[in-house]
């Protein structure tokens, strides 16, 4: 009894120890954006897209699944294996388009930091926004002073923290079952909440996930031998589930919070609005953690995305910039748009139609590339899983389509 129990334990530790990088691209799926959209569909609609949330997760756990099967298998960022199938203008153009996708992504971390710090400290934006990028700076030299897996608890913490700030307030004012229960329904209720759903379901996928995700499995695991593949793919599994449905819970408590408690109320919009209807609603120490969970949320995605601009651009152009510098130069943009003074919230609606544009360019190649057998060899995808992954594409395509044809349109 006491051997088998411990022969348990150690594989227990065995399969933990396989557990991280899922978790560091989980931080995508709780960025800023989508604080401000989660919290837009629950104060507005209530509890009626809380099946956009599910369906979203449910992609998500695939798309994720596939970047990192990618990676694992081919010993391959994503990046580079577009490399090896691109000439070289393909290479430049492609890279072109996922360094603007990158500065994008930049722009609604550091000024959800910006927001985060201007709620806890009355910091002005600008202000904020440095301290953001200063912040985010030294959680790169983690990374790269020591290695992937400090990193890789650093950020692991910082989504805890995420986690906390923003489900708290469930305990505090909990939401209706029933309500939760019709949600789970699809439907909708206007062209508003279509165009909520799209900003949420659209966005679910953010491009530079996908690109990093390849690139933190094959860094953790190496050359790995046709023999290991399947067990290590088995642990996969669990990390990207364990990752996306921390994720998934974070995202539906934010819309949950607003339904019961936001529903109906002026000016919750906006992130500053809803929190001070959180403060109102629910006291001031449930938005002081919301506020926390929010800077948690801008400084992890913020350093998560320069860390997957430098994977991008070495594996397509197999140039290396000092990730540190890297983050100085793709802060500029951001510390721009804050001293000019523009408006934070229309600044994010921009970003996330802008990350729009690059999601055809990560799911497509992804799913194609693990569908070739000549890549991936016994671990290809089954045509089941092709079918599918190609529907969650052509849906969030589409979606991302209408998203910015309703934005442009007004």
């Amino acid at each position: 009894m006491a051997v088998a129990q411990a022969g348990r334990l150690s594989r227990l530790r065995a399969g933990s120890a396989l557990l991280g990088p899922a978790f560091v691209a989980a931080i995508a799926y709780v960025d800023p954006g989508n604080v401000a959209a989660n919290i837009s569909a629950g104060a507005g609609y209530g509890y009626l897209l809380v099946w956009v949330i599910v369906a979203a997760n449910l992609m998500a756990v695939l798309v994720q699944y596939l970047s990192a099967k990618l990676g694992l298998v081919s010993g391959r960022s994503l990046p580079e294996a577009l490399r090896e199938r691109l000439s070289r203008p393909g290479r430049l153009a492609y890279w072109a388009q996922a360094e603007v996708v990158a500065v994008a992504t930049d722009l609604a971390e550091v000024v959800g930091g910006a927001i985060a710090l201007h709620l806890l400290f009355g910091l002005p934006l600008l202000a904020g926004g440095l301290i953001t990028g200063l912040v985010s700076l030294v959680l790169l030299a983690v990374q790269d002073r020591g290695g992937q897996r400090p990193f890789e608890r650093v950020v692991t913490g910082l989504l805890a923290v995420i986690a906390v700030g923003f489900l708290a307030s469930l305990f505090v004012a909990p939401p209706s079952a029933a309500g939760i229960a019709h949600g789970l329904v699809p439907r909708f209720s206007g062209s508003g909440s279509v165009l909520i759903a799209a900003a949420m379901l659209g966005a679910t996928v953010m491009p530079h996930a996908v690109y990093l995700h390849s690139g933190l499995v094959r860094d953790r695991h190496g050359a790995v031998p046709p023999e290991r593949r399947r067990g290590l793919l088995r642990a996969t599994r669990y990390d990207v589930g364990f990752a996306m449905l921390l994720a998934g819970a974070v995202n539906l408590g934010m819309l949950l919070v607003a339904a019961a408690n936001l529903q109906g109320q002026q000016g919750v919009d906006t992130i500053e609005g809803a929190h001070g209807a959180v403060a109102v609603a629910l006291g001031p120490g449930v938005a002081l953690l919301f506020a926390i969970g929010l800077l948690a949320s801008g400084l992890a995605s913020t350093s998560v995305g320069a860390y997957a601009g430098a994977m991008i651009m070495q594996g397509l152009l197999r140039k290396r910039i000092p990730i540190l510098l890297r983050r100085l130069v793709t802060l500029i943009p951001a510390v721009v748009v804050l001293a000019a003074g523009a408006d934070p919230s229309a600044a994010l609606v921009v970003s996330q139609v802008v990350l729009s544009f690059g999601i055809p360019f990560a799911l497509v190649p992804l799913i194609r590339l693990t569908a070739d057998r000549a890549l991936m060899g016994e671990q290809v995808n089954r045509r089941l899983t092709t079918v599918l992954a190609g529907v969650v594409a052509a849906v969030i395509i589409v979606l991302n389509v209408v998203l910015i044809g309703l934005t442009f349109a007004g």
